[in-house]
């Protein structure tokens, strides 16, 4: 049966067991109450937050940007070509689907419905264009005390906000169900690489604008299909503190972090574990999904020195740690042509780093879209 019929048949089955969410168990099998941004969140948007949590310490979700948008020898603006270099190499699609605005709103409807039709997970981050000079979003130029409620921008980051939610409240599958998505707005903001980076405004008004954000998007224009992410910058190397900027437990679903780094003198791992160890116990304690929402050896599988990276810095590390076992997914960036300087993360045929790969695929620990659970069901 395809995966769309069951998810209609066990559709009621979702609305009435999203009666029971607040007496949920969590991940780590203690009784506790879930609660999330969204009180008013569509049964299966619900369902994978349930299944998120739960996921761990048994599996690790494996996802990919744009996978089905482009590769080392192609680019599908059309997304019907459900072609994916992780697809070629392993004959599956990556668990979760990573998606940005920054190529228009609806750019990748096609693909995040495919997916979605296919069991996997879409997540949307938003590399926002400046919107003080409109230059791109490495202008940090000072925005963010602008397009808060008393700025003279405030009324343009509404208007973008209002593309946003028609997007996401048009976004149905194939019997008229909201996708849920992960969103991921105002990422490594504790970096100063982007406007609404550390140098570029203060922890209160980085906190005003995500609240902001959520209180429009949900109760304002009632969207209610998105799970959200906060993902600063390999916190565990910032001057700042995760909890600095960090907008507090009733504003947040996911606690992530982004982390690139030089594979050096094998610093690469130990790293990724002090992250992801720190992740776990935030979450844990907050009743949260914990994810690794993007990742990579800085400039890409290019600067490798090894060719067991994704079984030797990667899976072991984090399948062997009783901490850091608990993230629930581990989301790497996207792939770009391969007669190009542009950068890669997934190895394709060629690759010295192919056969590791394959055996990355292959351990019971990881989750590709080949093996994912149905996480848009409510577990029994």
């Amino acid at each position: 049966m395809h995966k769309s019929q069951i998810r209609c048949t066990v559709g009621w089955l979702c609305c009435l067991l999203v009666l029971i969410l607040n007496s949920a168990i969590s991940a780590s099998g203690q009784s506790k109450s879930i609660q999330m941004v969204d009180a008013d969140a569509t049964a299966e948007t619900r369902a994978l937050y349930v299944n998120l949590l739960k996921v761990a310490p048994d599996a690790l979700l494996f996802g990919q940007q744009e996978p089905t948008y482009t590769g080392r020898d192609f680019k599908d603006r059309t997304g019907l070509e459900d072609r994916a270099d992780v697809h070629d190499v392993t004959g599956s699609y990556p668990a979760v689907y990573g998606w940005d605005f920054n190529s228009g709103i609806t750019a990748f409807e096609t693909h995040v419905k495919r997916a979605y039709e296919r069991g996997g997970i879409n997540t949307y981050s938003w590399h926002m264009f400046n919107p003080v000079t409109g230059k791109n979003f490495y202008d940090t130029t000072p925005a963010v005390s602008a397009i808060l409620p008393d700025g003279d921008k405030h009324e343009v980051y509404k208007q973008q906000l209002d593309h946003i939610a028609g997007y996401f409240n048009n976004l149905k599958d194939d019997m008229g169900r909201h996708i849920p998505i992960i969103f991921r707005p105002f990422h490594e903001n504790t970096g100063s690489w982007f406007w609404w980076g550390a140098k570029h405004c203060t922890p209160d008004e980085y906190k005003a604008l995500w609240r902001f954000t959520v209180e429009y998007l949900r109760d304002v224009k009632q969207v209610h299909n998105l799970l959200w992410a906060y993902s600063p910058s390999k916190p565990t190397q910032q001057s700042e503190g995760y909890l600095v900027r960090y907008p507090g437990d009733v504003w947040v679903d996911i606690i992530g972090a982004d982390h690139y780094r030089p594979l050096n003198k094998d610093s690469w791992p130990e790293a990724l574990l002090l992250d992801a160890r720190l992740l776990v116990r935030l979450a844990e304690k907050r009743g949260k999904v914990a994810a690794i929402t993007e990742a990579g050896i800085s400039k890409g599988l290019a600067n490798a020195n090894s060719d067991d990276v994704f079984t030797q810095k990667i899976l072991e590390p984090i399948k062997n740690d009783p901490v850091a076992k608990h993230l629930a997914y581990f989301m790497t960036w996207r792939n770009q042509n391969r007669n190009s300087n542009d950068k890669y993360w997934i190895p394709v045929e060629g690759d010295s780093l192919l056969p590791d790969f394959i055996k990355f695929h292959a351990d019971p620990f990881m989750l590709f879209e080949d093996n994912i659970p149905d996480m848009y069901r409510m577990p029994k």
